[in-house]
């Protein structure tokens, strides 16, 4: 493991806080299933130890991942971002890209969600826009080619 910064949201800090809240009651379910599994020791239960011990095995993974995310997290100040007039992590930018508007919020790799608006500072679009200001356009490369993207109002 690394000792890199992570740069979240409060949101994403919160949310990511959550999530691992309810693993941690999902491990506790997750070992009773193991051991009820393997106290009747049939081989119908086989499968159901085998099943309980791979979901184990992922819940303990995801568990590990989110402390080590937490426990490198720095806080973004998004009230920063909203005065920088460049765009920065937490900055929510309004773009146009091919031909169309689109708002995107720059975050951390840990809470990107493209869906919802919310791309990685790490992502080919977010970090062609850091640094940007109004009116700048930029070429990115894109798995799909190479696109521009000029931005319109940073908030």
């Amino acid at each position: 493991m690394t000792d890199k910064q992570v740069p979240l949201t409060a949101e994403g800090k919160s949310k990511l806080e959550e999530e691992l809240e309810q693993l941690r009651a999902q491990r506790r379910i997750v070992a009773e299933r193991i051991h009820n599994a393997q106290e009747q020791g049939t081989s119908q239960n086989d499968a159901e130890y085998d099943d309980a011990k791979q979901e184990q095995g992922m819940v303990e993974g995801r568990i590990l991942e989110i402390e080590d995310i937490l426990r490198r997290a720095v806080i973004i100040d998004v009230r920063v971002a909203q005065t920088a007039g460049r765009v920065v992590l937490g900055s929510d930018v309004e773009v146009e890209q091919d031909g169309a508007r689109r708002r995107y919020q720059i975050v951390g790799a840990p809470e990107a969600d493209p869906m919802h608006g919310k791309i990685s500072n790490e992502s080919p679009v977010g970090s062609a826009l850091l640094g940007r200001a109004v009116g700048d356009t930029v070429d990115v490369n894109v798995p799909k080619g190479v696109i521009k993207v000029k931005v319109l109002n940073i908030d």
